[in-house]
């Protein structure tokens, strides 16, 4: 409460002082009140889109689920900023953008978006996740061999892959290949402490234990 009145102060004081307009809106979009959260990101994206487009569109994506209006944000920030990889909330550009166009269910453009973020990142510092999404894709569109070897290059950066693992025991059984399917969700079970998750989102590739267990009683 302190932190927020003097975000309400600086405004007061300086209304053309974006950066205190977008720390005001923080904690109403902590809490999921957009509405008024908005009132204030909003007129800090006036004042200096180049500075908050970014985590607009990060908060529209993450937290609102509104992926067209976060791509606007994306797709205008990037245009403001020839020559440069843009990270908004610290996250590369093109992997949010990708995750907007899976959550649109548009597998091919989200597989071109994933790939120019491994390309931008470099493929041993990337997300893992770019990978995981890569299979995913893949998965989506019926093409359950590359998807198998989208979820290997994520396991090849880390072997604490629970969504890989899953990915791979659906596309095994997709295949026929009920052996390596069981091999695989073990695996995912095993690692499920390892799962991405987040405490304020809930991610689109987030998996559960209880989609683990229904799917090895659907093989079993």
């Amino acid at each position: 409460m302190v932190e927020s009145h003097q975000y309400e102060k600086a405004i007061e004081y300086d209304q053309e002082n974006s950066d205190a307009w977008m720390e005001r809106s923080v904690a109403f979009n902590k809490a999921g009140n957009f509405e008024k959260g908005f009132e204030y990101l909003n007129k800090a994206v006036e004042l200096d889109p180049k500075l908050h487009l970014g985590y607009r569109g990060w908060i529209r994506l993450r937290k609102m689920r509104d992926f067209d209006k976060a791509l606007e944000d994306f797709d205008r920030l990037d245009s403001l900023t020839p020559n440069f990889v843009d990270a908004p909330w610290g996250e590369d550009i093109d992997f949010l953008r990708g995750e907007c166009f899976f959550g649109k269910k548009e597998y091919q453009k989200a597989i071109e978006l994933f790939n120019r973020n491994i390309k931008n990142q470099k493929e041993d510092w990337v997300d893992i996740h770019s990978f995981v999404y890569l299979g995913l894709c893949e998965y989506e569109l019926g093409n359950y061999k590359k998807a198998i070897s989208e979820f290997e290059r994520a396991l090849k950066q880390s072997e604490h892959i629970p969504e890989s693992y899953f990915g791979m025991a659906k596309s095994y059984q997709k295949l026929g290949q009920i052996e390596k399917a069981k091999e695989q969700i073990l695996k995912a079970e095993n690692n499920m402490h390892y799962k991405r998750d987040d405490v304020y989102n809930e991610f689109l590739n987030e998996i559960y234990i209880s989609e683990i267990q229904k799917f090895k009683q659907k093989i079993n």
